[in-house]
């Protein structure tokens, strides 16, 4: 598992690398890979070690307060490391089992297809190592200076859900208003309470958990 930690980290240095570029429109139908969101944050955040801000586990040491992002978690539990046993089992900020260990939030991956047409782009997406029967949602990150902001990838929040399949695996197509840029990234969200959240992702840590992302170079 670390040999897949590190290699994920290292393809993250390398779609974090073109960040100083001029963001351009993609023109030309183009395939990327996703990384775990724990990856992409890390290489962002240069922690000691990888983080993953939107899962937590047990430690009795732990207290109460906030971590990575501003999610507040209780007392008797922590973000979750690269470092810790893939066996460990992960829970919300709240302290509520997931239901799998970290090894299986860690194991799940994906690509996109993006094509433009006219003013805007079709994404043809393709995961296996999801949450079986698991819940998600797809939306767009702008990167700005000012910070990050988050759209439902349809836009209206009514066509980018999608249930996973009992062996973790989805293959969803979503029509993307606009042409997507490298100020924009792709981000899925899995939902633990098994609901959809409209425009929004859900509550943070608590309901809603950031599990792979693309950015576009």
């Amino acid at each position: 598992m670390n040999r897949i930690l590190l290699a994920a980290m290292a393809l993250a240095c390398g779609a974090l690398g073109v960040a100083s570029a001029q963001p351009a429109a993609l023109t030309a139908r183009a395939t990327y890979g996703f990384l775990t969101h724990a990856a992409f944050f890390s290489v962002e955040v240069k922690p000691p070690n990888l983080v993953d801000p939107q899962v937590f586990v047990a430690d009795p040491t732990a207290a109460a307060g906030i971590g990575p992002q501003g999610i507040e978690h209780v007392a008797g539990y922590r973000p979750a490391l690269g470092v810790d046993d893939p066996a460990t089992p992960i829970a919300t900020a709240e302290g509520k089992a997931l239901g799998f260990s970290l090894g299986s939030w860690f194991r799940a991956r994906g690509t996109v297809v993006l094509t433009p047409s006219g003013d805007d782009t079709t994404a043809t997406l393709k995961f296996a190592g999801l949450v079986r029967g698991g819940r998600y949602s797809m939306f767009e990150n702008h990167f700005a200076p000012t910070g990050v902001t988050f759209t439902p990838l349809d836009g209206t929040g009514k066509t980018n859900s999608f249930t996973a399949g009992r062996d973790g695996s989805a293959n969803v197509t979503v029509a993307i208003p606009g042409r997507v840029t490298h100020a924009e990234g792709l981000l899925l969200v899995y939902h633990s309470d098994g609901s959809d959240h409209g425009l929004e992702r859900g509550r943070i840590g608590v309901v809603a958990h950031h599990q792979l992302i693309v950015r576009v170079p």
